[in-house]
């Protein structure tokens, strides 16, 4: 795992280094993808890749300059592109992926990564031997307020961690190839391993299908790390509220990070409970309770996207390892193959 330290330490351009950009994949997310590349200044993205000819005739109106194509391959062949984004549905990640690295282009594939363990190990070792950089699209570690979650919880000031409990629900958007886990978990299984600094060493899973028979919509993930630190993960598609909400319970002090507040997204609760520490019989055993005050700590704004991206650049003119790179990537993809085995022996 890694600790944020210097990775945002951007180095000036100074208009001799562009990257060329081809992106593969018009749909949800990658219109945002194309739209910060764009904005960037050390990239240019020269070509933009789709079934979809309608969303390619779109993409030529907002980036005239931009060529466009069906044909992936027209990206994975072109010499002029350094880097390659993958923005589409998960079964097709590796066969992207792996072609683009082995063409010795750069990689940047959003979440998750591949949709098995034993993809990710391949696209790592692609990467590797290829000398070229691979990065997964957990945004989420880019953003202000996930990493000034990190600053406190490295700090020391929550004391001892207990346990994290983060809730991810809205009514939609169904999916037809993966389920509720896979659409929605990967965003806290990344957010909990890097605040923790770790992977867990067991998972848990109950889920349940209402809608599509074969597609679980609701879920509940259950995570154990080292040091009896636990995470439950609750993902649903049927909720009628949208919950964007982590809370960290340590032995000094709450935290509370709700996403979809436009502002004071964090707040750290001055609560506890405390243990005596001397007692001789069970019947002078009593807890106290420490309330005290509610701290919101000021965030910077920034769209993630654009630190996550501005990230990766720096880290191929640098020759330095992002922070969601292929190795952060491929223990989200443990956790979520994992739960995926324990869900069918259910």
């Amino acid at each position: 795992m890694h600790s944020w330290g210097s990775y945002f330490v951007h180095v000036p351009y100074d208009g001799e280094f562009m990257l060329n950009v081809g992106v593969i994949g018009c749909g949800y997310w990658g219109p945002n993808l194309i739209r910060n590349f764009d904005q960037l200044t050390r990239t240019s993205v020269l070509r933009v890749a789709d079934l979809d000819t309608k969303r390619l005739d779109h993409m030529k109106i907002l980036y005239p300059e931009t060529d466009t194509t069906t044909d992936y391959k027209d990206i994975i062949n072109d010499s002029e592109i350094d880097i390659v984004a993958v923005a589409t549905p998960v079964h097709t990640h590796f066969r992207f992926a792996s072609e683009a690295l082995s063409a010795g282009k750069h990689l940047f594939v959003e979440k998750p990564m591949t949709s098995s363990i034993k993809e990710s190990v391949k696209l790592i070792n692609l990467a590797e031997e290829n000398g070229r950089k691979l990065m997964v699209g957990h945004t989420f570690l880019y953003s202000a307020p996930v990493r000034k979650m990190k600053e406190i919880l490295d700090s020391g000031e929550l004391g001892e961690i207990y346990y994290i409990n983060s809730q991810r629900l809205n009514l939609g958007l169904f999916q037809q190839d993966i389920n509720v886990i896979w659409d929605l978990a990967p965003h806290d299984i990344s957010i909990v391993n890097y605040l923790l600094d770790m992977e867990p060493t067991q998972v848990g899973a109950v889920g349940a299908s209402h809608i599509n028979p074969a597609i679980e919509d609701v879920a509940i993930l259950n995570l154990r790390y080292e040091n009896n630190v636990v995470a439950f993960i609750q993902c649903s598609w049927l909720d009628p509220d949208k919950v964007r909400k982590m809370t960290v319970v340590g032995s000094k002090k709450m935290m509370v990070y709700d996403d979809v507040q436009p502002t004071e997204k964090i707040r750290i609760y001055d609560k506890a409970v405390e243990v005596p520490t001397h007692y001789d019989t069970y019947a002078e055993f009593h807890y106290s309770y420490k309330y005290g005050d509610i701290l919101i700590p000021k965030i910077d704004g920034g769209e993630p996207l654009r630190t996550e991206l501005a990230h990766f650049v720096d880290c191929i003119e640098n020759d330095t390892v992002p922070v969601s790179d292929g190795y952060n990537g491929l223990g989200v993809v443990k956790v979520l193959e994992k739960s995926s085995k324990v869900l069918k022996k259910a």
